[in-house]
Protein backbone atom coordinates (compact mmCIF):
# COMPACT_ATOMS: atom_id res chain seq x y z
CA UNK A 1 0.00 0.00 0.00
CA UNK A 2 0.99 3.64 -0.34
CA UNK A 3 3.10 4.81 2.59
CA UNK A 4 1.08 7.18 4.84
CA UNK A 5 2.64 10.60 5.30
CA UNK A 6 3.24 10.07 9.04
CA UNK A 7 5.15 6.84 8.39
CA UNK A 8 7.41 8.23 5.66
CA UNK A 9 10.08 9.54 8.11
CA UNK A 10 10.40 6.03 9.63
CA UNK A 11 10.87 4.60 6.15
CA UNK A 12 13.44 7.27 5.28
CA UNK A 13 15.38 6.55 8.50
CA UNK A 14 15.33 2.79 7.91
CA UNK A 15 13.24 2.03 10.99
CA UNK A 16 10.71 0.29 8.76
CA UNK A 17 11.18 -1.18 5.30
CA UNK A 18 7.57 -1.06 4.12
CA UNK A 19 3.92 -0.72 5.04
CA UNK A 20 1.81 -3.82 4.58
CA UNK A 21 -1.71 -2.70 5.52
CA UNK A 22 -3.85 -0.62 7.83
CA UNK A 23 -4.89 -2.78 10.77
CA UNK A 24 -7.44 -0.50 12.40
CA UNK A 25 -8.44 3.07 13.17
CA UNK A 26 -9.13 3.81 16.82
CA UNK A 27 -10.25 6.77 18.86
CA UNK A 28 -6.73 8.01 19.52
CA UNK A 29 -4.60 6.37 16.82
CA UNK A 30 -4.38 4.51 13.51
CA UNK A 31 -2.58 1.15 13.53
CA UNK A 32 -0.57 -0.12 10.55
CA UNK A 33 1.16 -3.45 9.95
CA UNK A 34 4.71 -2.70 8.84
CA UNK A 35 7.80 -4.62 7.77
CA UNK A 36 11.09 -4.21 9.57
CA UNK A 37 13.41 -6.32 7.45
CA UNK A 38 12.19 -9.89 7.88
CA UNK A 39 10.10 -9.00 10.92
CA UNK A 40 6.46 -7.90 10.91
CA UNK A 41 5.57 -5.27 13.50
CA UNK A 42 2.91 -2.64 13.96
CA UNK A 43 3.10 1.13 13.94
CA UNK A 44 0.69 3.14 16.06
CA UNK A 45 0.18 6.60 14.58
CA UNK A 46 -1.28 8.91 17.20
CA UNK A 47 -3.97 11.29 16.03
CA UNK A 48 -3.70 15.01 16.70
CA UNK A 49 -5.67 16.26 19.69
CA UNK A 50 -8.20 17.97 17.40
CA UNK A 51 -8.97 14.66 15.68
CA UNK A 52 -8.75 12.46 18.76
CA UNK A 53 -12.11 11.41 20.17
CA UNK A 54 -10.86 10.20 23.54
CA UNK A 55 -13.26 11.70 26.07
CA UNK A 56 -12.29 13.61 29.19
CA UNK A 57 -8.57 13.50 28.40
CA UNK A 58 -7.89 16.08 31.13
CA UNK A 59 -9.01 13.61 33.80
CA UNK A 60 -6.38 11.15 32.64
CA UNK A 61 -3.59 13.70 32.44
CA UNK A 62 -4.07 14.86 36.02
CA UNK A 63 -1.02 14.03 38.11
CA UNK A 64 1.40 13.54 35.23
CA UNK A 65 4.64 15.27 36.07
CA UNK A 66 5.98 17.98 33.79
CA UNK A 67 9.67 18.81 33.84
CA UNK A 68 10.61 22.42 33.32
CA UNK A 69 8.76 25.57 34.34
CA UNK A 70 8.50 26.84 30.77
CA UNK A 71 6.70 23.69 29.62
CA UNK A 72 4.27 23.82 32.52
CA UNK A 73 3.49 27.51 31.95
CA UNK A 74 3.00 27.00 28.22
CA UNK A 75 0.69 24.06 28.82
CA UNK A 76 -1.40 26.00 31.31
CA UNK A 77 -1.75 28.87 28.82
CA UNK A 78 -2.64 26.44 25.99
CA UNK A 79 -0.11 28.12 23.69
CA UNK A 80 0.99 26.39 20.48
CA UNK A 81 4.16 25.25 22.22
CA UNK A 82 2.15 24.14 25.23
CA UNK A 83 -0.22 22.06 23.11
CA UNK A 84 2.76 20.46 21.39
CA UNK A 85 4.27 19.57 24.76
CA UNK A 86 0.94 18.17 25.95
CA UNK A 87 0.82 15.93 22.88
CA UNK A 88 4.34 14.65 23.53
CA UNK A 89 3.43 13.81 27.11
CA UNK A 90 0.28 11.97 25.97
CA UNK A 91 2.23 9.92 23.44
CA UNK A 92 5.25 9.21 25.64
CA UNK A 93 2.97 8.10 28.48
CA UNK A 94 2.17 4.89 26.61
CA UNK A 95 5.83 4.12 25.86
CA UNK A 96 6.72 4.67 29.51
CA UNK A 97 3.78 2.62 30.79
CA UNK A 98 4.49 -0.29 28.44
CA UNK A 99 8.15 -0.35 29.45
CA UNK A 100 7.38 -0.24 33.18
CA UNK A 101 4.70 -2.89 32.98
CA UNK A 102 6.82 -5.26 30.91
CA UNK A 103 9.54 -5.08 33.57
CA UNK A 104 6.89 -5.68 36.26
CA UNK A 105 5.76 -8.92 34.60
CA UNK A 106 2.60 -7.71 32.85
CA UNK A 107 2.05 -9.10 29.34
CA UNK A 108 2.07 -6.09 27.02
CA UNK A 109 3.47 -5.59 23.50
CA UNK A 110 7.20 -4.97 23.26
CA UNK A 111 8.09 -1.46 22.09
CA UNK A 112 10.85 -0.39 19.67
CA UNK A 113 10.72 3.38 19.99
CA UNK A 114 8.44 6.36 19.43
CA UNK A 115 9.34 8.80 16.65
CA UNK A 116 7.34 11.91 15.73
CA UNK A 117 4.12 10.59 17.22
CA UNK A 118 4.52 7.05 15.83
CA UNK A 119 5.01 4.14 18.23
CA UNK A 120 6.72 1.10 16.73
CA UNK A 121 5.90 -2.10 18.60
CA UNK A 122 5.44 -5.85 18.52
CA UNK A 123 2.59 -7.30 16.50
CA UNK A 124 0.80 -9.80 18.75
CA UNK A 125 -0.14 -12.87 16.69
CA UNK A 126 -1.94 -16.20 16.95
CA UNK A 127 -0.54 -19.69 16.20
CA UNK A 128 -0.83 -19.09 12.44
CA UNK A 129 1.02 -15.77 12.53
CA UNK A 130 -2.13 -13.76 11.96
CA UNK A 131 -3.06 -10.79 14.14
CA UNK A 132 -4.25 -12.06 17.52
CA UNK A 133 -7.98 -11.54 18.13
CA UNK A 134 -9.37 -9.11 20.66
CA UNK A 135 -10.96 -10.67 23.70
CA UNK A 136 -14.33 -9.46 22.44
CA UNK A 137 -13.96 -11.60 19.33
CA UNK A 138 -13.45 -14.99 21.02
CA UNK A 139 -15.73 -17.49 22.71
CA UNK A 140 -14.31 -18.98 25.91
CA UNK A 141 -15.04 -22.12 27.84
CA UNK A 142 -15.88 -21.70 31.51
CA UNK A 143 -12.50 -23.16 32.46
CA UNK A 144 -10.59 -20.84 30.13
CA UNK A 145 -12.59 -17.81 31.31
CA UNK A 146 -11.73 -18.57 34.95
CA UNK A 147 -8.07 -19.14 34.11
CA UNK A 148 -7.70 -16.00 31.97
CA UNK A 149 -9.65 -13.87 34.45
CA UNK A 150 -7.25 -14.95 37.22
CA UNK A 151 -4.35 -13.94 34.96
CA UNK A 152 -5.94 -10.57 34.25
CA UNK A 153 -6.49 -9.92 37.95
CA UNK A 154 -2.83 -10.78 38.53
CA UNK A 155 -1.71 -8.37 35.80
CA UNK A 156 -3.98 -5.63 37.13
CA UNK A 157 -2.52 -6.21 40.59
CA UNK A 158 1.02 -5.88 39.18
CA UNK A 159 -0.02 -2.68 37.41
CA UNK A 160 -1.34 -1.22 40.64
CA UNK A 161 1.82 -2.26 42.48
CA UNK A 162 3.68 -0.29 39.82
CA UNK A 163 1.45 2.68 40.61
CA UNK A 164 -0.46 2.60 37.32
CA UNK A 165 -4.12 2.27 36.40
CA UNK A 166 -4.99 1.46 32.79
CA UNK A 167 -8.00 3.78 32.83
CA UNK A 168 -9.82 2.35 29.81
CA UNK A 169 -9.58 -1.40 30.23
CA UNK A 170 -12.19 -3.63 28.60
CA UNK A 171 -12.55 -6.65 26.34
CA UNK A 172 -11.77 -4.33 23.42
CA UNK A 173 -8.16 -3.64 24.40
CA UNK A 174 -7.05 -7.08 25.48
CA UNK A 175 -5.64 -9.43 22.83
CA UNK A 176 -5.61 -13.21 23.19
CA UNK A 177 -2.57 -15.02 21.84
CA UNK A 178 -1.63 -18.70 22.40
CA UNK A 179 -0.20 -17.87 25.84
CA UNK A 180 -3.18 -15.91 27.15
CA UNK A 181 -4.28 -12.26 27.44
CA UNK A 182 -2.09 -9.33 26.35
CA UNK A 183 -3.03 -5.83 27.53
CA UNK A 184 -2.82 -3.03 24.94
CA UNK A 185 -3.69 0.69 24.56
CA UNK A 186 -2.16 2.60 27.46
CA UNK A 187 -1.76 6.29 26.46
CA UNK A 188 -4.37 7.23 29.08
CA UNK A 189 -2.74 5.24 31.92
CA UNK A 190 -2.93 7.26 35.15
CA UNK A 191 -0.83 7.60 38.27
CA UNK A 192 -2.68 5.66 40.96
CA UNK A 193 -1.41 7.91 43.75
CA UNK A 194 -1.48 11.33 42.06
CA UNK A 195 -4.74 11.24 40.10
CA UNK A 196 -7.93 11.95 42.05
CA UNK A 197 -9.93 9.83 39.60
CA UNK A 198 -7.65 6.80 39.87
CA UNK A 199 -9.76 4.78 42.30
CA UNK A 200 -12.92 5.15 40.23
CA UNK A 201 -11.04 4.31 37.03
CA UNK A 202 -9.46 1.28 38.67
CA UNK A 203 -12.84 -0.02 39.85
CA UNK A 204 -14.29 0.50 36.38
CA UNK A 205 -11.38 -1.37 34.75
CA UNK A 206 -11.64 -4.36 37.07
CA UNK A 207 -15.42 -4.54 36.99
CA UNK A 208 -15.68 -4.26 33.19
CA UNK A 209 -13.17 -7.06 32.67
CA UNK A 210 -14.84 -9.22 35.32
CA UNK A 211 -18.29 -8.64 33.83
CA UNK A 212 -17.04 -9.82 30.45
CA UNK A 213 -15.48 -13.03 31.77
CA UNK A 214 -18.61 -13.60 33.87
CA UNK A 215 -20.60 -14.11 30.66
CA UNK A 216 -18.69 -17.40 30.36
CA UNK A 217 -18.15 -18.08 34.08
CA UNK A 218 -21.14 -16.62 35.99
CA UNK A 219 -19.59 -17.29 39.40
CA UNK A 220 -17.21 -14.37 38.78
CA UNK A 221 -20.16 -12.00 39.23
CA UNK A 222 -19.93 -12.56 42.98
CA UNK A 223 -16.33 -11.35 43.26
CA UNK A 224 -15.07 -7.93 44.35
CA UNK A 225 -11.44 -7.74 43.27
CA UNK A 226 -11.54 -3.98 42.71
CA UNK A 227 -12.27 -2.99 46.29
CA UNK A 228 -10.10 -5.78 47.69
CA UNK A 229 -7.00 -4.68 45.75
CA UNK A 230 -7.56 -0.96 46.23
CA UNK A 231 -7.97 -1.37 49.98
CA UNK A 232 -4.62 -3.18 50.15
CA UNK A 233 -3.03 -0.51 47.93
CA UNK A 234 -4.40 2.34 50.04
CA UNK A 235 -2.96 0.74 53.18
CA UNK A 236 0.42 0.24 51.51
CA UNK A 237 0.05 -3.53 51.82
CA UNK A 238 -0.34 -4.53 48.17
CA UNK A 239 2.68 -6.36 46.75
CA UNK A 240 3.24 -8.53 43.67
CA UNK A 241 3.07 -11.53 46.01
CA UNK A 242 -0.22 -10.50 47.65
CA UNK A 243 -2.81 -13.24 47.41
CA UNK A 244 -6.08 -11.86 46.09
CA UNK A 245 -9.33 -13.74 46.48
CA UNK A 246 -12.07 -11.50 45.12
CA UNK A 247 -13.59 -11.31 48.61
CA UNK A 248 -13.98 -7.92 50.27
CA UNK A 249 -15.76 -7.18 53.53
CA UNK A 250 -15.19 -3.43 53.88
CA UNK A 251 -15.93 -1.37 56.95
CA UNK A 252 -19.63 -2.14 56.96
CA UNK A 253 -19.10 -5.79 56.20
CA UNK A 254 -16.28 -6.54 58.61
CA UNK A 255 -17.02 -9.81 60.34
CA UNK A 256 -18.23 -9.31 63.94
CA UNK A 257 -15.67 -11.38 65.83
CA UNK A 258 -17.58 -11.30 69.13
CA UNK A 259 -20.76 -12.52 67.46
CA UNK A 260 -18.87 -15.30 65.70
CA UNK A 261 -17.35 -16.41 69.00
CA UNK A 262 -20.75 -16.38 70.68
CA UNK A 263 -22.15 -18.53 67.88
CA UNK A 264 -19.27 -20.98 68.28
CA UNK A 265 -19.84 -21.17 72.05
CA UNK A 266 -23.57 -21.75 71.49
CA UNK A 267 -22.84 -24.61 69.09
CA UNK A 268 -20.37 -26.16 71.56
CA UNK A 269 -22.88 -25.86 74.43
CA UNK A 270 -25.63 -27.37 72.30
CA UNK A 271 -23.34 -30.22 71.35
CA UNK A 272 -22.41 -30.84 75.00
CA UNK A 273 -26.08 -30.91 75.97
CA UNK A 274 -26.79 -33.42 73.21
CA UNK A 275 -23.94 -35.63 74.34
CA UNK A 276 -25.21 -35.48 77.95
CA UNK A 277 -28.71 -36.44 76.78
CA UNK A 278 -27.32 -39.42 74.89
CA UNK A 279 -25.38 -40.56 77.96
CA UNK A 280 -28.53 -40.34 80.09
CA UNK A 281 -30.55 -42.35 77.61
CA UNK A 282 -27.90 -45.03 77.25
CA UNK A 283 -27.25 -45.17 80.99
CA UNK A 284 -23.61 -44.19 80.66
CA UNK A 285 -23.99 -41.62 83.49
CA UNK A 286 -24.77 -44.43 86.00
CA UNK A 287 -21.25 -45.69 85.63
Amino acid sequence: MKVPKRLQPLLDDGLISGVQSRLMSGKEADIFIVRCGDTIRCAKVYKDAAKRSFKKAAEYQEGRSVRGGRRARAMSKRSAYGRQQQEEIWQNAEVTALSRLAKAGVRVPETFGCVDGVLLMELVTDDDGDVAPRLDDVVLTQEQALEDHALMMHYIKLMLCEGLVHGDLSEFNVLLDPYGPVIIDLPQAVDAAANNNAQAMFARDVNKITEYYATFAPELSNTDYAREMWALFAEGELTPESEITGIYYGEEGEPDVDSVLEEIKAVIAENEEEQARIRRVTGEDED
